[in-house]
């Protein structure tokens, strides 16, 4: 006999437990969210878990953009830095108190500008991110999961993904 086989019977008891813990974690969400949340829903994305390469799919994508988001807080702080060098550069160079306290409000202008231009980019590229996230997952087949830009269903996506990530630390019968 193959043991290393999983029988039909301990891939059910695996999706009853899968079930029972998305139907807790469902049932802790604002209830806004939960009516979200139908048990059609939540049964299929227990069946997609039983599958584990769901599990190495979203902790991979958790990698990624955890990498990501380190990067382009990276570049933020490259533009921060460059504007207290240029600060500290117009400091050397003008002498007169009054012209420093122009030249630095016309330096703060153009320094904020800059900043909201670069949060606008840097916000483009997580949503892009986001959309790759979804799209992902989508592809994988897992339940709830398909690209949009509707705040409302992406934060149950966050829940799902949530779920998923709460699941992937716990012993699973």
């Amino acid at each position: 006999m193959d043991t290393t086989r999983t029988t039909p019977e301990a891939l059910q008891r695996k999706l009853y437990f899968l079930l029972e813990q998305l139907q807790e974690m469902a049932r802790e969400l604002p209830p806004k969210y939960q009516m979200r949340v139908p048990i059609e829903l939540l049964s299929g994305l227990a069946n997609c878990l039983l599958n584990e390469t769901v599990f190495e799919i979203v902790k991979g994508l958790m990698e990624i953009q955890h990498v990501t988001e380190k990067h382009l807080f990276q570049q933020r702080l490259q533009i921060i830095n460059k504007h207290a060098l240029e600060i500290q550069a117009m400091l050397r160079t003008v002498q007169s108190p009054e012209e420093q306290e122009k030249q630095k409000h016309i330096l703060h202008k153009k320094h904020r500008e800059e900043l909201i231009h670069t949060d606008m980019k840097l916000v483009i590229q997580l949503d892009q991110k986001v959309n790759d996230q979804q799209d992902t997952l989508a592809q994988a087949g897992v339940p709830g999961f398909f690209v949009t830009n509707k705040p409302i269903e992406i934060k149950v996506q966050m829940y799902l993904l949530d779920f998923i990530l709460r699941l992937s630390k716990m012993d699973i019968p």
